[in-house]
């Protein structure tokens, strides 16, 4: 009985201790550029890079001096880092916002692998482009996906088995025979 109890007991642990490197990527969009200067924009872009459909929100600001027109053009461009396709070019609409100029694209990833990811804003201040590379994750978190959800029916399962065996241990002596009850 106590076996089987520092059996579950490891079991959890492993289960509930913090794993030391995660790439995957799981909720909300992250940064992957803040404020960067180019030219006349300020720009940050916020992605959720993830296989299939890839998120991309483009925030624009005015350089320190200057002053943004009212019409932008956005376009967000994808290569796998490898060179294995072309790159693919996404115009991106703007949204409406009351504090701030923000674009927003769709993106195809193919695979899970490094992409560049280059950014271009045009308008009547000039056209500038931002480069950075980010990696396209699957959705979800990947392989722990079985074991995160699994976990409650494992958990149930091992519960059961705990019970039944006590049940069994409970009707006999230390020699494993039957004891009489009066």
């Amino acid at each position: 009985m106590r076996r089987a109890l520092s059996c579950m007991a490891g079991l959890a642990s492993l289960w509930l201790a913090p794993s030391p490197v995660a790439h995957a990527h799981e909720g909300p969009p992250f940064p992957i550029v803040m404020d960067r200067l180019a030219g006349p924009y300020v720009v940050s872009v916020w992605t959720d890079p993830d296989v299939g459909i890839g998120m991309f929100y483009v925030i624009l600001a005015a350089a320190p001096g200057s002053t943004l027109s009212a019409e932008h053009r956005v376009e967000v461009c994808v290569q796998p880092a490898s060179g294995r396709l072309a790159e693919v070019c996404y115009v991106a609409t703007r949204q409406n916002m009351r504090d701030r100029v923000q674009f927003f694209a769709e993106v195809e990833f193919d695979q899970q692998e490094m992409w560049n990811v280059r950014v271009r804003v045009s308008g009547s201040e000039g056209a500038e482009e931002v480069i950075v590379e980010v990696e396209a994750t699957p959705p979800g978190f990947g392989a722990w996906d079985l074991l995160i959800y699994g976990f409650p029916f494992i958990l149930f399962g091992a519960l059961w088995l705990y019970a039944t065996l006590c049940r069994r241990c409970q009707g006999k002596n230390p020699l494993g025979k039957k004891t009489r009850t009066n």
